[in-house]
């Protein structure tokens, strides 16, 4: 890339102060929440405008030079990471919630609003935005779009894709178009459902609509302590088959209970080897009815202690536990990789042995907490890189874990995407005509490859090197693109 004339030619659209290029400046955008993965670009552009965007984009299309768009970082996949001597597109500063219609039940925001401030801006109209990620203090809509991010109540309500209504953005050649609408009932092809989830392969979207929706009238959170986490998997296929739909239904372990204590005293059973955290949501009439139901079937499930939230600041306290539970465990173990596959629900218990068996084969500390409703495991598996041979044996586990996905009918990723870190995975679930036909799609809109170049697809640029030594891509080798 002619580094030196493109930085000329953003100049005459971005001032100065917001194009970044010396070293310094660029540190703090070389890797994502998985900091394994380290990529120096060549400059970050601050925008503050959808104008500023679409002229950046355009510009690296004129000089055929890769782009990444960046909000908060919090991707856990790589999904952000730079491509090296590119351009990363910063957008945290377009942040402006356009538009509120409580009649609608709509709200048009930019890719930078954090996702959390939706909910706030719809609170005094008794409207909320559902898809909860444990980031939501942080991830900005932007990036839930990217990789169709879900949360603890995606179970009831559905993932980002569910809840996206129309989309305006720019493709990687510059052209801007608007997929959608404010409508529930969309017409023609499924074309925000096809950018939603496409881990910005397709463009930057600029401008998004969501749906909004009534916060439930009544709550009923019961906390269930196990003295084993499979008998804690196996009550979520109890509740299912009861044909309950909660809210939420997580489970943690012992090892994010004893991180989740540490960090905001949840007052959790100390003891328990697994908790079941199940959240009934509605109408009151409908929520009392389904919660006698429930107390049933988690009685009949084997539980130690049974409890239930008394009031608003008790659920609070419970979730404040779960939603803390993957920074938290930074306190039990100085690195740890967090994985991302899904199961079928009624294979969970049968996921998480094989789990507890991995890692007592691995003799690596696995903390699991996820989305136990829709199967969607999330395990972080804890080594200390600074230990010769560790960090390859908690990729080697990480990929034992994946492989286990496939094999009982499930898939590597639930809401994290497939970034850099999972792509050599990539061919053990799809076949070469699935992942063909993928990048063709891809091409059709983006020949030149230029939109977060790199990523997803097995083969291609070489990933960045890993911070504590070579990743199994490197080790391995790549597959070619032909």
């Amino acid at each position: 890339m002619a580094t030196e004339t493109l930085l000329t030619a953003l100049g005459r659209h971005i001032p100065a102060d917001r194009l970044l290029h010396r070293p310094a400046q660029l540190a703090p955008y070389e890797s994502d929440a998985l900091t394994a993965f380290r990529s120096r670009p060549a400059v970050v552009v601050l925008a503050e405008t959808q104008d500023e965007v679409i002229q950046v984009v355009r510009l690296c299309h004129q000089y055929e030079t890769p782009f990444v768009a960046r909000g908060s970082g919090t991707s856990l996949s790589g999904g952000s990471l730079p491509v090296a001597d590119g351009v990363v597109i910063a957008l945290n500063r377009l942040n402006r919630i356009v538009k509120l219609d409580p009649r609608l039940r709509i709200a048009v925001v930019e890719p930078g609003v954090v996702n959390l401030d939706v909910s706030g801006a719809a609170a005094p109209h008794g409207l909320y935005y559902a898809p909860d990620p444990s980031s939501q203090l942080i991830c900005t809509i932007g990036g839930n779009i990217a990789f169709n991010s879900g949360g603890a109540h995606c179970l009831k309500y559905g993932m980002t894709s569910n809840h996206v209504l129309g989309i305006k953005a720019v493709l990687p050649d510059g052209e801007v178009v608007r997929m959608g609408g404010e409508s529930l009932e969309g017409v023609g092809p499924d074309l925000t459902g096809f950018f939603v989830g496409s881990e910005g392969l397709f463009g930057v979207a600029l401008e998004i609509t969501l749906r909004l929706l009534p916060k439930p009238a009544m709550y009923r959170t019961v906390l269930a302590a196990y003295a084993s986490l499979e008998a804690a998997g196996n009550a979520v296929a109890r509740i299912v088959a009861s044909g309950l739909l909660p809210g939420a239904m997580e489970i943690m372990d012992a090892l994010a209970i004893e991180a989740a204590e540490a960090a905001v005293h949840a007052n959790y059973p100390r003891d328990a080897a697994a908790l079941l955290i199940v959240e009934l949501e509605g109408e009151p009439e409908q929520v009392e009815a389904e919660f006698a139901t429930l107390l049933q079937v988690i009685e009949a499930s084997g539980p130690y202690e049974v409890r239930v939230a008394q009031d608003a600041a008790d659920r609070a306290r419970i979730w404040k536990g779960r939603k803390s539970a993957f920074s938290a465990v930074g306190r039990l173990s100085p690195d740890y990789i967090v994985q991302d596959g899904v199961v079928p629900r009624s294979r969970l218990g049968e996921a998480l042995a094989t789990i507890e068996r991995l890692s007592r084969q691995y003799n690596l500390r696995v903390a699991n907490v996820f989305h136990a409703g829709d199967g969607n495991l999330h395990p972080l598996i804890l080594y200390n890189g600074r230990t010769p041979g560790e960090l390859a044996r908690a990729e080697e586990l990480a990929g034992e874990i994946l492989h286990m996905c496939i094999e009982l009918g499930g898939s590597i990723t639930g809401e994290h995407g497939v970034g850099m870190e999972k792509r050599q995975y990539m061919p053990d679930m799809f076949t070469a005509v699935d992942l063909k036909v993928m990048a063709e799609l891809r091409r059709a809109l983006d020949p030149g490859e230029l939109a977060n170049r790199g990523k997803m697809f097995p083969g291609g640029e070489a990933p960045a090197l890993h911070s504590h030594g070579p990743h199994p891509l490197e080790r391995q080798g790549i597959i070619s693109r032909e």
